[in-house]
């Protein structure tokens, strides 16, 4: 028997709604699923935001949104612009990528700045570092880290799933391993099974960013009422 239950797992799940391809028909029914199997929050293009915040009133559902997203590379002064705007658009998250270029450079100060900007523009707001993991050797996976607690940053994250790459369970634990209690880990890109997703919290995760939450939650449920697991989830997807 799984020792989790189906509302312990759902809390684990940002629900991503953040294809670029996205109608708001798309984005509609992909809000629909986060409210009908009760995730933490969903994670929406920052255009998104006023319309997810107004659609999910009253559901529990949070909203969180992506900042320099997918590459990083917009300067701290437009990441933090992007910050405000998002905050005062009703968004409670932000997960900004790290400028991935200065980590992979060795500019330790400048990408801890970056972050601590934004961090300050988020207050007491929580902020989810990206390092895009796929794009970074080990060395670089675990000092990422360190710089993200350095900045601030409430969560270390893996991956925005446009990279060609998504979390592995090593890279979940290096960066568990290299942060304070003070820090969670959030695993995303890949993430579309229960196994998985079981696996991701065992390595040290907290949070999941994904969007097959109804593959996932419905697996569990499925076991939990003893039948079989099953569901499919587009392979494409975030």
């Amino acid at each position: 028997m799984l020792e989790i239950t189906e509302a312990q797992l759902a809390a684990t799940i940002d629900h991503a709604i953040l294809k670029p391809e996205f109608t708001r028909a798309d984005v509609d029914a992909e809000l629909s699923i986060a409210r009908e199997w009760g995730v933490f929050s969903v994670c929406v293009r920052p255009s998104d935001i006023p319309h997810a915040v107004d659609q999910l009133a009253g559901s529990g559902v949070a909203v969180g949104t992506v900042i320099g997203f997918p590459h990083g590379t917009t300067s701290t002064a437009a990441k933090v612009a992007e910050a405000r705007a998002a905050i005062e658009a009703g968004a409670t998250e932000l997960d900004m990528v790290v400028n991935i270029g200065w980590l992979r450079s060795g500019f330790d100060d400048a990408v801890v700045e970056d972050i601590r900007a934004v961090k300050d523009a988020a207050g007491s707001l929580v902020l989810k570092v990206i390092l895009e993991t796929s794009l970074l050797d080990e060395e670089q996976i675990a000092r990422g880290s360190r710089l993200t607690e350095a900045g601030g940053a409430d969560f270390v994250k893996t991956s925005t799933g446009f990279a060609g790459g998504g979390a592995t369970v090593p890279h979940v634990r290096l960066m568990r391993e290299n942060v304070s209690d003070a820090v969670q880990v959030k695993a995303s890109g890949g993430v579309r099974s229960l196994a998985t997703a079981l696996e991701m919290l065992d390595a040290g995760a907290t949070r999941l960013g994904t969007s097959g939450s109804a593959t996932i939650l419905g697996e569990l449920r499925s076991i939990l009422a003893g039948g079989t697991a099953a569901g499919r989830v587009d392979e494409s997807s975030y």
